[in-house]
């Protein structure tokens, strides 16, 4: 079955985030207080049990928490917002070739703070396009977010 296109999803502070480069972070969804993003793990992701290493699982979350708190056109071009703390729960293992989708969603924003919870899913090349679905759910990231002055 031929793969479908993704159109690809830019944004600004995508420009020189070469940890996301690296990553091969793929941005499949942008809205106010959304990203969807999606990668394949590569063998220098993992640990030495064979298994995505906990922190390029951490830090794809991140890329997509980063997304979903940054707006495309930020309402002020003089401030970012940042991660204040985070937490993570990993659920199961992920593997080399599999696809990991982060689905970063804000759950309340209040002044300068913010919440935000983002899921992540893998599943086996094909598979996310085959059945509509991201996967199975490999872990839950929790973000605190604050806006401060861009300097």
């Amino acid at each position: 079955m031929a793969e479908t296109a993704v159109p690809r999803v830019a944004h600004p502070i995508l420009e020189n985030d070469y940890a996301s480069e690296w990553m091969g972070i793929e941005v499949l969804a942008l809205s106010d207080g959304h990203a969807t993003v999606r990668m394949t793990l590569r063998q220098e992701m993992l640990n030495g049990f064979g298994m995505a290493h906990g922190g390029m699982i951490f830090a794809f979350a991140d890329s997509a928490f980063a997304l979903a708190c940054n707006p495309a056109s930020p309402a002020d071009p003089d401030s970012i917002t940042v991660a204040a703390g985070v937490d993570i729960n990993f659920l199961k293992p992920a593997y080399q070739g599999q696809v990991i989708t982060a689905v970063a969603d804000r759950r309340s924003s209040a002044g300068r703070s913010g919440l935000y919870d983002i899921q992540i899913f893998a599943a086996d090349p094909g598979a996310e396009l085959t059945s509509g679905k991201p996967g199975e759910l490999i872990a839950e990231f929790r973000g605190r977010s604050r806006t401060i002055p861009k300097k």
